[in-house]
């Protein structure tokens, strides 16, 4: 009786033991920049832990991510499981498509809705080639399509705490994970979210390669442009529905702009989403504004045809107007709003070139141009 016993001691110890030693991190996946994003790496598996995904959300989302046979422990077993490498994606943003692309993963990419918006040449050819299905819009997905597919995990965003589409794919067996850079308000912090990508893919290490680089060419341009005493002072955004939007003073634009060597006039405005002014407003202090950033017409006649009061700007007079929205794909998307967040050295090499041009001399413009 007392050698069952003590066998059955030794037995719960060595179990606990081991355990405790599968649930003690390895150490944590270095994410330096991205506050909405963790990634503890354990002995067997990784732990990924996303914390407000959209402004307000009430509750972090945490996913177990394994190899295939692993035994996930009691203490996760309520948590969405992911199987690593995955091999067959759904993604719902553009935003989400460098990253996969710089991995070297973009035939994993099954589904995706409203393709048109995509730019990515190498995606334009997969989706004509008919690799990658249409999945309708964000707002109505085409949930059997996305369950035809059999991703191995679909990549949302959310926009607030109500996501039926999403729970509807969840409860059908289909891990999802909310991708949360579009909530970061850093340069470097939306770019580091190729690290979730990273351990999705198995490939943490070539995640990590990619933006250390980004990390050190957004750091010595941000350096270069500081030396620079003297600040031109820029102006941003244009009239939509009789409001004139401008990036708040913490905001990601604003950010980029400071770091460019710009003064930006709406800087001490606090927050990181948008302000919506009138033009009167923005004529009163940006009437003088060395340079005008983002309007998305393409030339001065039409910027003149949409509002007259444009004409009044110096900016806008000197003809030292940029607008980013000129480099497109194939079928009409954006090239900026799908690649920019995630190359915060590529937007910031073009405002230093566009605000101290002597200091890049032999550099072109990429996702910005002067209107014509």
């Amino acid at each position: 009786m007392l050698k069952s016993l003590l066998f059955s001691f030794v037995a719960a110890f060595l179990v606990l033991s081991c355990e405790q030693a599968t649930n003690t991190p390895v150490k944590q996946n270095g994410v330096s920049y991205a506050k909405g994003l963790s990634i503890a790496e354990y002995r067997d598996f990784k732990v990924v832990t996303v914390t407000e995904p959209w402004p307000g959300a009430k509750s972090n989302y945490r996913y177990v991510l394994h190899k295939k046979g692993f035994l996930i422990p009691d203490s996760l077993s309520t948590l969405p499981a992911i199987t690593i490498p995955v091999k067959r994606v759904i993604a719902t943003s553009t935003t989400h498509l460098p990253s996969i692309e710089m991995l070297g993963e973009s035939a994993s990419l099954v589904g995706f809705p409203m393709l048109d918006y995509i730019s990515s040449p190498i995606f334009r050819a997969a989706i004509n080639a008919g690799a990658v299905q249409e999945l309708g819009t964000n707002q109505n997905l085409n949930i059997e399509a996305m369950l035809s597919l059999k991703p191995d995990v679909v990549i949302s965003f959310g926009i607030d705490n109500s996501n039926p589409i999403m729970d509807k794919v969840s409860k059908a067996g289909i891990p999802v994970i909310f991708n949360g850079d579009w909530n970061e308000t850093t340069p470097l912090g939306k770019a580091e979210w190729i690290k979730l990508f990273g351990v999705l893919y198995d490939k943490a290490d070539k995640a990590d390669s990619i933006f250390n680089s980004i990390e050190s060419e957004y750091n010595r341009l941000r350096q270069l442009a500081a030396g620079r005493s003297k600040k031109p002072r820029v102006m941003a955004g244009s009239v939509y529905q009789n409001q004139w939007y401008v990036p708040k003073g913490g905001s990601w634009g604003a950010l980029l702009i400071r770091d460019a060597g710009g003064d930006y006039l709406w800087k001490q405005t606090e927050g990181t989403g948008s302000l919506a002014l009138s033009p009167e407003e923005v004529l009163l202090r940006s009437d003088e504004a060395d340079y005008w950033i983002g309007p998305e017409m393409m030339t001065f006649e039409e910027m003149a045809a949409a509002n007259p009061h444009y004409a009044r700007f110096r900016a806008f007079r000197e003809k030292n107007v940029y607008n980013f929205t000129s480099r497109k794909g194939e079928k009409g998307g954006v090239l900026y709003y799908e690649l920019g967040p995630n190359r915060p050295d590529i937007v910031l090499k073009d405002l230093i070139k566009i605000l101290h041009p002597d200091l890049l001399p032999d550099y072109q413009l990429f996702f910005f141009q002067k209107l014509r």
